[in-house]
């Protein structure tokens, strides 16, 4: 585990001094989507992670939401998301990171998360049994168990359906908390549950590599997590991610 973790922090943050050396150039697009984009940087920053893990481990497999599945047949499974938030990248909003977990594959028992903002310079990480840490230093999620405590961020997805869903749950628990935030990086917001910077982050459609560094910070850190298959897109997932102290399932 501690080669593990030290190999994921490597690609994490030499895939961020990519990205964050490239913020602000001119941007090539593979695919542009009426609310998403698709980088032609996402796809190089991909394959420099994967380079560094297969480096180590050429029998790793690694999942990644630019191109597909990567690498050989071994027991441990990399997911990768190497720009979440490229919305925000694209269009010059410095609020994304670089995100990698790692999986027994046979089994799905996650084994690492790190999450690596390049812009704040911020760095999360988590082993298997281990304490999270925020550059190094132990966090934890906050104490805020009351709902006019709490501040909230709900992700709007792409389709139509997920908007709607999304509309009417943002309705619903925007009355009830002290704030809602939206900020479009799924990772991020699971990272700042993690070290009580907010209280809950709520979306209808979300796809694994968004999530996977995330959830396993959140839940060591003393948070809960709540996925099912989305009702809105077959292959994705709904979650809700909490501080471990707001109920706010009534509300969902």
């Amino acid at each position: 585990m501690p080669e593990l973790i030290t190999i994921a922090l490597e690609a994490a943050h030499q895939a961020g001094k990519l990205i964050k050396d490239n913020f602000g150039s001119e941007k090539t697009v593979n695919e542009m989507h009426r609310r998403d984009v698709k980088l032609e940087l996402d796809v190089r920053t991909q394959q420099l992670i994967a380079d560094i893990i297969l480096g180590y481990h050429a029998d790793h497999r690694i999942l990644g939401e630019e191109e597909g599945d990567v690498g050989g047949d071994g027991n441990v499974e990399w997911i990768v998301d190497p720009i979440d938030g490229t919305v925000n990248y694209f269009y010059g909003i410095p609020h994304f990171c670089v995100s990698i977990g790692a999986r027994v594959r046979s089994t799905k028992e996650p084994l690492l998360g790190v999450i690596h903002d390049p812009m704040q310079n911020e760095t999360w990480s988590v082993v298997k049994g281990g304490v999270p840490t925020l550059n190094g230093k132990p966090i934890s999620t906050s104490s805020r168990s009351e709902m006019n405590q709490a501040v909230v961020t709900v992700g709007f997805s792409k389709s139509k359906s997920a908007l709607d869903a999304g509309f009417e749950r943002y309705r619903r628990i925007s009355y009830e908390v002290f704030k809602t935030r939206m900020l479009g990086s799924a990772a991020l917001a699971l990272a700042y549950i993690a070290c009580g910077r907010l209280d809950a982050y709520v979306e209808e459609q979300i796809s694994l590599w968004d999530i996977a560094a995330g959830v396993m910070l959140v839940e060591a850190a003393g948070g809960k997590i709540v996925t099912r298959d989305s009702t809105v897109r077959p292959g994705t997932m709904f979650i809700c991610a909490t501080n471990g102290k707001l109920d706010i399932e009534p509300y969902l």
